[in-house]
């Protein structure tokens, strides 16, 4: 009977297992989900064989008509005024396209002269008439000190890519006076010593300054050692919790001094526990106190992108990570 008959089954096509994504695709896709304009730019630059001139375009929205930057370049200070923050983070960016030098880092140059302090140095956060939102681990001093740590970066990378100007001459005694005297210390401190010292032109000395800090950031336990034992190793006061350094925070690329800190295998433990931290929608986490919405968001991307070139400067990422696109509009 016809009841009793098998029903005919539409054919269905054989079941294809899904590739997974790779570790660069993931962090693709919430680059281009979640990442300022900036960000898009740098990272189509460094992974998709992009061209600098974007990157150089997204960073001049960020310059002022004093020759600094600001427009929360670095996202835990808001509002437009020039920072030494942001030239910090403007440097870094130049430097990593070959572009720090000519005119516009003269006049940066010349607003770091202005906004210097009687030593000649940078503070965190220069006081201005008006006050714009900031994290609160960046106070407002009406008489603020120099700081090493935003001097050291700036110093190291105007070094490095052969700038002179008058005012490298102070802040650099300041950057050596202080590193060369740090009895105590904290972990983002340290970092801008090792800035400075992987810029500056005489090596010998800065060999013999790295040695020295090396052994006292061992000494003070300023850097975990073993991501599984991270508990154990105390945060710096004012940190938040779980804001600790690994080794590959201090040593980003191999050529850094700060490599020779550590062991082979301590340097492995760090690269692995970093390449593991990507989280499921692509990006690595941001460690440092949430204080604003857009800060977090913003901050979040840019770990990402330092997380990728620093696992790609120590080959855990091929040289050619991805095939053009999807390409930014022009």
């Amino acid at each position: 009977m016809p009841g009793n008959e098998a029903s005919p089954q539409t054919p269905q096509p054989p079941q294809t297992p899904q590739t997974p994504q790779t570790p660069l695709a993931r962090a693709e896709e919430f680059i281009w989900l979640t990442a300022r304009v900036l960000e898009q730019r740098r990272f189509a630059f460094h992974f998709l064989g992009g061209d600098p001139d974007p990157v150089d375009t997204a960073l001049g929205s960020y310059l002022n008509a004093d020759g600094g930057y600001g427009h929360a370049l670095d996202p835990d200070l808001r509002g437009p005024l020039s920072q030494p923050l942001h030239t910090a983070h403007a440097l870094r960016v130049l430097d990593s396209l070959g572009r720090c030098a000519g005119q516009r880092v003269e006049r940066l140059c010349r607003h770091l002269t202005g906004v210097s302090t009687a030593d000649g140095a940078l503070p965190v956060v220069f006081p201005a008439p008006r006050d714009y939102p900031a994290a609160p681990f960046h106070p407002v001093h009406d008489d603020p000190p120099g700081e090493l740590l935003t001097t050291g970066p700036v110093v190291g990378v105007l070094h490095r890519n052969r700038v002179w100007h008058a005012w490298l001459f102070r802040a650099t005694d300041f950057c050596w006076d202080r590193v060369e005297n740090l009895r105590h210390s904290h972990p983002y401190e340290v970092q801008s010593a090792v800035a400075f010292l992987d810029g500056i032109p005489d090596r010998a000395r800065a060999a013999a300054a790295a040695d020295r800090l090396g052994r006292l950031v061992r000494e003070q336990r300023l850097v975990v050692l073993d991501p599984v034992r991270r508990a154990e190793y105390p945060e710096a006061p004012g940190y938040a919790p779980g804001e600790r350094l690994y080794p590959h925070d201090f040593a980003r690329r191999p050529e850094s001094l700060a490599r020779g800190w550590f062991t082979d295998a301590e340097l492995r433990r760090s690269l692995d526990f970093l390449a593991s931290e990507q989280q499921p929608d692509g990006g690595w986490p941001v460690r440092r106190r949430a204080w604003a919405p857009g800060s977090s968001l913003e901050r979040r991307p840019i770990a990402t992108l330092e997380a990728l070139l620093t696992l790609r400067a120590y080959g855990r990422l091929p040289a050619k990570l991805s095939p053009p696109g999807p390409v930014p509009p022009r």
